[in-house]
């Protein structure tokens, strides 16, 4: 098992890619802390995982719960070797119909929330420990609509590099997963709108690969990023999203204007 005797961190932990990511870490050894602001999400994932899990309720737009929550993390399981930063909340902010309290409120959550998770595990973690930030292709895409979204997540991808160069002298590793449309809980407001059905039909035409990713999939690049097979890979940024950001022209809107 690749993370045998290691305690992990996981905010947003209760649903999505953090719980996903939650459940494999689990299988492969760790003991793993998450958070969330849900009871009943948090209640369901300690049922679904076990004694290994740690589900503490916390608020990330308020530093006092996170670093409450860090500190209950450590007095369960001990000193931490994995902290994957990856609660996040996305939204419409478009010019000229957003109000100042919806833009603060994704910027609080995701790139405040992310430093001051990062600060608070600061203190306790072990050597050799493994920081992932969670960030977005919105980061680079020019979504309309999304500017705190995107603006959120472009600062996080900025914010891993200046981390990894901190922590790398004392052999602590910070990288970032960017994922793109993967099926999760975040669409749901969409969904109320279009259906999923709708909307991944909808997607995928903007995905090279021709379909939406899965949380597994991104689980997957987290234990990568988690464990000693990337011992040597620092201030990194994979990005898991079927080629939408680097081949763009591949996607299917776009193969009808070069495919003869």
């Amino acid at each position: 098992m690749k993370l045998a005797g290691k305690t992990a961190f996981i905010t947003g932990g209760n649903s999505g890619l953090g719980l996903a990511t939650a459940k494999l870490f689990i299988a492969e050894g760790a003991r793993v802390v998450i958070t969330g602001r849900s009871q009943k999400t948090l209640d369901e994932a300690r049922e679904a995982l076990g004694p290994n899990l740690l589900a503490i309720k916390a608020d990330l737009t308020d530093v006092s719960e996170i670093e409450r929550a860090v500190t209950e993390a450590v007095a369960a399981f001990g000193k931490l070797d994995i902290v994957f930063a990856n609660a996040g909340i996305a939204g419409q902010t478009p010019v000229g119909g957003t109000s100042l309290e919806t833009f603060q409120n994704i910027i609080q959550t995701n790139l405040t929330g992310t430093f001051f998770t990062v600060q608070a595990a600061e203190p306790h973690l072990n050597p050799g420990a493994s920081i992932i930030l969670n960030g977005s292709v919105h980061a680079i895409m020019g979504w309309p609509g999304y500017s705190a979204y995107a603006a959120s997540k472009a600062a996080v991808r900025a914010m891993t590099r200046v981390m990894a160069a901190e922590f790398a002298p004392r052999g602590i590793r910070v990288n970032q997963i960017t994922p793109g449309a993967a099926r999760t809980p975040v669409w749901n407001p969409h969904v109320v709108k279009v259906g999923m059905d709708a909307l991944e039909e909808k997607l995928i035409t903007t995905i090279p690969l021709g379909r939406i990713g899965e949380a597994e999939e991104v689980a997957s690049v987290a234990l990568f990023l988690a464990s000693s097979d990337s011992s040597n890979v620092v201030g990194a940024e994979i990005v898991v999203d079927g080629a939408a950001t680097s081949s763009p022209m591949g996607a299917p809107a776009h193969r009808k204007n070069w495919q003869a």
